[in-house]
């Protein structure tokens, strides 16, 4: 304990960050960002910069889905950078000695129940720090039945049960942030949303942010696009459900309050505190895992301590980073969805500044696969009108039997890979849990081709075994 009081007395001491290795003002950031929209063609992004307790920018750059102009105070999805929000709300109770972390989670939810045993010993550090045993591979957060709130979200995990003893794996899985979601209403006694607004948001003048529970209510700011051989595709973010894992709307203006927030021992702008600078500690601190109470632990290119979490959706990305050593934070969120990692990528471009480097050209090698997907698409549409024009010449002199259709089948496989799309992907993506939808949505033009591919190949089934039938000598 005594450790721990002097560990928390030394990171709450004002500390003045290093230099950076070049000047970063409004315009450097502006043109590194448009630079990177010009080359990727990406429609909209937001950017908040800050050091210390000072905002240096925030702006909005493009357009969003509905064609208006992206400024610091348009509402846009943060994705899973929600994650560090909704630990936050968690520390602030245990600030207030309502909630101890390494206390068994149904101490204060009895409703939290699997049917796994194990779940009594899941503790509310385990939830934050994704070692609660709990998966992907267990548990169907968006390929199974959906939720419409907190309370229906941890009510339909009774049926999961545990990938591992609690405490004994880290794995990534948004319904821990769920659980912890729901722990902060029940503990409170408010809705989620009502306590970061009030407890969180308010405090830290973040008047725009707020948080949503499923897709279907983001605003019309916050839908994004498909990127589909460098044009953008405004698309419907796919059903799903977020709340506390991942479903945060808020600004560039707001976010760099935030920023200000974790850089700052947890005190706002105006130095009003929300969480304790010990409680800061802890949510930054990483375990072996390199994973903390909703933040991740890594190094910059030039080997400095970077403190960040990423978000992605289908149709959005959001990217937060604090250097401690020099005081930067920087938040983005962008508009298109989570294969380009497009947030990510603009987050990089800015850290190479604050470090000095020259930010590298934007990888557009998606760009040639799409259109190489594509014309395979176009190939794929001729080889099936050749297949149908060929059928005739083809059904001659052969008869309907059990050989025949066999010869057919591999016409289908196209088709079976389609309807199996969702679980090839989790599969290469080691249990991932995906829906359908979102993987048409990963790889749309891959999706297309398996879809031309399966309508060439029923269409020429069909014609073939149309004219067997029709053939008098069958």
């Amino acid at each position: 304990m005594l450790i721990r009081t002097l560990t928390a007395l030394i990171l709450a001491a004002p500390t003045a960050p290093t230099a950076p290795a070049v000047e970063i003002i409004p315009a450097t950031i502006d043109a590194a960002v448009q630079s990177y929209r010009e080359v990727t063609g990406v429609p909209g992004v937001a950017v908040a910069l800050t050091r210390g307790r000072t905002v240096i920018h925030t702006a909005g750059y493009g357009n969003t889905a509905q064609g208006d102009a992206v400024t610091d105070r348009t509402v846009m999805a943060v994705a899973s950078v929600s994650k560090s929000m909704t630990a936050l709300t968690v520390l602030q109770l245990v600030d207030a000695g309502r909630i101890q972390l390494d206390v068994p989670v149904r101490s204060y939810l009895p409703e939290f129940t699997l049917a796994d045993e194990r779940v009594a010993q899941v503790t509310v550090r385990q939830l934050l720090h994704h070692t609660s045993g709990m998966s992907d591979r267990t548990y169907k957060s968006f390929s199974g039945p959906a939720a419409h709130n907190l309370q229906e979200a941890v009510a339909s995990m009774r049926t999961a049960r545990l990938a591992a003893d609690p405490g004994t794996r880290f794995e990534y899985h948004n319904p821990n942030y769920q659980v912890a979601a729901r722990l902060v209403e029940v503990v409170s006694g408010q809705p989620f949303d009502a306590y970061l607004r009030q407890q969180v948001f308010g405090p830290l003048g973040m008047v725009d942010s707020r948080t949503i529970n499923t897709a279907d209510e983001l605003p019309p700011s916050s839908r994004g696009h498909l990127m589909i051989a460098g044009t953008p595709v405004a698309l419907p973010e796919p059903p799903a459900f977020g709340a506390g894992s991942g479903a945060v709307l808020s600004t560039a203006h707001d976010m760099a309050a935030w920023l200000i927030c974790q850089s700052n021992h947890g005190r706002g702008p105006d130095g009003t505190p929300v969480v304790s600078a010990d409680a800061v500690a802890d949510m930054q601190r990483p375990s072996a895992d390199d994973y903390g109470l909703g933040w991740q632990s890594d190094t910059t290119g030039s080997g400095a301590p970077l403190i960040e979490h990423d978000g992605d959706m289908m149709t959005f990305t959001a990217y937060q980073a604090i250097l401690p050593g020099s005081g930067y934070g920087i938040a983005v969120m962008a508009n298109t969805g989570t294969l380009h990692r497009d947030a990510q990528a603009i987050g990089a471009r800015l850290i190479d500044l604050i470090e000095g480097r020259a930010p590298a050209r934007p990888n557009t090698s998606l760009v040639w696969i799409d259109i190489t997907i594509l014309v395979l698409v176009l190939a794929v549409a001729l080889l099936g009108a050749r297949g149908i024009r060929q059928a005739h010449g083809w059904a001659t002199n052969r008869r309907l039997d059990w050989g025949v259709a066999a010869r057919l089948l591999p016409y289908l496989l196209p088709l079976a890979l389609l309807v199996e799309l969702d679980g090839v992907v989790s599969f290469l993506y080691r249990g991932r849990d995906i829906s359908w939808l979102q993987t048409a949505y990963l790889y749309p033009t891959f999706t297309l081709l398996l879809a031309a591919a399966s309508a060439a190949g029923i269409a020429v089934i069909v014609s073939r075994l149309t004219l067997l039938v029709r053939n008098p000598q069958r």
